[in-house]
């Protein structure tokens, strides 16, 4: 199941992808819930939700061409990063192999959704690509063990690890690099984990700026798999559903290259992985947006 959040005159609505077209639940049951964390915490298989999409006439309908797309969680209360998660990543940085994953966050008004546009600030002409796997997470649970991590993935979807290089770079904390407003995006829908191989593994990741690809690699080489990271950090905190982990970038980053690439306005940049569908963006400078 693939399950996008997408704007309509009447306000927000959660819907599940059918061929060319989204069955808009909200038009099924008009009680039912726009915020997929909300969803989420009353049932976390989805079985209403899927008692509904069976239920989904004609009417209920809408062409995917057109869609008004929004981020597929409203409002995460943790958005949590791994770095230097690819060994060609790490080859290419200035790091060395780490011995446990590198965690980091960022917040919400830092993403923005499918087809809606990055923002490269007044402050740098340094924004940078990063094509990442996102998992999202669907139940509460800590201190999980790797066999039992991947019993709380609710299921997948694409990201871009927008970066700002020279704030990020200017301290070892990354904090600020990773969060400039409207930086990076994720979407454009939640790919449920049944439909994926476990942890997503194996899966071709490649990101494109203006049709050329600049990363290309596969979710198997990640050096600390989906089920070690949930593990991992589950040790320290209560995962939530809505919670979002973002899997780490593969090698080909613009500021590893030579000359360095950054994004510019009037580019256009997208993730595409295996499975999961593409997330594509334009870029915008601040003073134009």
């Amino acid at each position: 199941m693939k399950i996008v959040r997408f704007k309509k005159d009447q306000g927000p609505r959660l819907g599940v992808l059918r061929d060319d077209q989204v069955v808009d639940i909200k038009a099924v049951d008009d009680s039912f819930p726009t915020d997929l964390i909300e969803v989420l915490e009353r049932d976390s298989d989805l079985v209403g939700m899927k008692t509904l999409l069976e239920r989904a006439g004609v009417e209920a309908c809408i062409p995917l061409d057109g869609l008004s797309y929004m981020t597929p969680i409203e409002w995460p209360r943790r958005i949590l990063c791994l770095g230097l998660n690819y060994v060609d990543h790490v080859n290419e940085s200035k790091f060395e192999k780490q011995v446990a994953p590198t965690v980091f966050v960022r917040t919400p008004t830092s993403f923005v959704a499918q087809e809606k546009p990055l923002v490269r600030p007044n402050a740098s002409d340094r924004l940078d690509f990063e094509a990442e796997l996102a998992v999202v997470i669907g139940k509460s649970a800590r201190a999980l063990s790797e066999d039992e991590a991947l019993s709380v993935v609710l299921g997948y979807t694409c990201s871009n690890d927008g970066s700002i290089r020279d704030y990020q770079h200017n301290t070892v904390q990354w904090t600020m690099g990773k969060n400039f407003d409207r930086s990076g995006s994720i979407g454009p829908w939640i790919t449920t984990a049944d439909e994926l191989p476990a942890g997503a593994d194996d899966l071709d990741i490649e990101c494109l700026l203006n049709g050329e690809v600049m990363q290309s690699s596969n979710t198997g080489n990640m050096i600390f798999k989906v089920a070690e990271t949930i593990s991992y950090i589950s040790t320290a905190m209560t995962l939530l559903p809505g919670d979002i982990i973002l899997t780490g970038t593969p090698h080909g980053v613009g500021h590893a290259r030579k000359p360095p690439v950054f994004m510019k306005n009037g580019d256009t940049v997208e993730v595409r992985i295996e499975s999961l569908g593409v997330l594509k963006n334009g870029i915008v400078d601040e003073s134009k947006a």
